[in-house]
């Protein structure tokens, strides 16, 4: 890759658009956990990354992590905002959205 391509492959992925949402953690044993996040293309890096190395600070979820090492967890994307749509209530919209998804999954918050 030349000097000017990778310039705008980095350029590219600096102004990339943030996809805010709603997702769920499943586990094979049965339970649910729900979270909202700002970017969907980061949290599953950041919740995986807190699980490996022990310091999540969801006990229930740490644990069921620690039971087989998540080889029985699949994360799902369950809604993505648009952040256009939403604007400056983009906070709200996310936190409604979140408590329909857990009552709707009768999962556990994260």
């Amino acid at each position: 890759m030349d000097k000017l391509s990778r310039k705008n492959a980095q350029t590219a992925y600096r102004e990339r658009a943030a996809r805010p949402g709603i997702y769920a953690l499943k586990s094979s044993a049965g339970p649910v956990w729900g979270g909202r996040a700002p970017n969907l293309d980061t949290i599953v890096n950041r919740v995986v990354f807190t699980l490996r190395q022990g310091t999540s600070p969801h006990r229930t979820l740490q644990a069921a992590w620690n039971v087989d090492q998540g080889r029985g967890m699949v994360f799902e994307e369950l809604e993505e905002l648009d952040p256009d749509d939403c604007g400056l209530a983009l906070e709200r919209v996310l936190t409604d959205r979140h408590s329909h998804w857990i009552e709707k999954l009768e999962a556990t918050r994260i």
